[in-house]
């Protein structure tokens, strides 16, 4: 990497001022202690890192993958799993970071044998986990870096931090605005993801993995299918290989009606076996063969609890 591009990368959360770090442009001075959706200034705020074994088998391997979990999100989901930390996360004892910190854990999990450093919901938090990343490869990160993020994100930011990530791990969830609106509070979720899919893959191609089958680079894309809402992830599917016959995905079973789903008739319930397999036979109609399958159980033994030091010590791996 040039000096002129260092130099660049470590002034990025200047932008910060007036924030366009997301599609939301909420325009708020985060330096100045000003908030916008998202709900977090400045500051780094996390809400847990340690090693996860319940990622993807090429994300977690059989080391685990080293994730360090944001606090906040850009998004509302309404079935979140993890709204503890992306909702509720002003109730709870979060850690504030600086940069050197963050770089410091980053070295940390690397030295306790993680695969790689994952990033769980950056979206908000992009500019300065980005000069993070960069501090922490002048001081000996080698292991791949992870953004794993809910696919609503800046195709402009994304393309600021060009190089510094290894491989992307977006969420592709609706099709359609309306479904984005009603289960996530966003009105332009379907306008945003097909870019910011297509800049990913661009930047790191489809999904390498090494001699031990553990991903080094490249894009792999979730979805995780909802109860009733079958034809939302058959048209997610169909986008996904219309983007790439061999892109690697991600198909999750593990939905569970969390947060306040249960208002929300339709979703308010888990998913079923006739459901999923009709969704993973459609995947394999598509050609969709570099598809990862979870089990129904899941739904029971991958919930993380925040309130736990451990929050994935009993989560099962996809």
């Amino acid at each position: 990497m040039s000096g002129d591009k260092i130099k660049s990368l470590r002034s990025l959360t200047d932008q910060l001022t007036g924030c366009e770090c997301c599609p939301r442009k909420c325009g708020v001075n985060r330096l100045a202690g000003k908030t916008g959706f998202c709900r977090v200034g400045s500051v780094i705020q996390i809400s847990h890192a340690g090693l996860h074994f319940g990622e993807e088998p090429p994300i977690s391997g059989s080391k685990g993958s080293g994730t360090i979990f944001f606090s906040g999100c850009n998004l509302r989901c309404v079935f979140c799993q993890n709204y503890r930390i992306s909702q509720e996360f002003q109730q709870r004892r979060n850690r504030t970071l600086t940069i050197d910190e963050l770089v410091s854990e980053m070295l940390r999990l690397q030295d306790a044998g993680a695969h790689n450093i994952n990033f769980v919901s950056p979206s908000h938090m992009i500019f300065q986990m980005a000069d993070a990343i960069d501090s922490a490869k002048r001081k000996g990160l080698v292991v791949p870096v992870v953004y794993n993020s809910n696919g609503y994100d800046s195709v402009d930011a994304l393309r600021q931090i060009r190089g510094l990530v290894d491989i992307y791990l977006p969420d592709i969830k609706y099709p359609d605005n309306k479904s984005g609106k009603l289960f996530s509070n966003v009105d332009d979720y379907a306008d945003i993801v097909p870019e910011v899919l297509r800049e990913m893959l661009n930047q790191v191609g489809n999904l390498e993995m090494d001699n031990a089958v553990i991903a080094v680079r490249g894009l792999l894309v979730r979805h995780l299918v909802l109860p009733g809402q079958l034809d939302n992830s058959r048209r997610c599917l169909d986008f996904l290989a219309g983007l790439s016959p061999d892109i690697h995905v991600s198909i999750m079973s593990q939905y569970s009606p969390q947060y306040k789903a249960g208002a929300y008739p339709g979703i308010n319930r888990t998913l079923t076996e006739k459901e999923y397999d009709e969704i993973t036979d459609y995947a394999l109609g598509l050609g969709l063969e570099n598809a990862f399958i979870q089990k129904l159980e899941s739904q029971r033994h991958y919930l993380p609890d925040f309130d736990q030091e451990e929050p994935f010590k009993s989560a099962s791996s996809i």
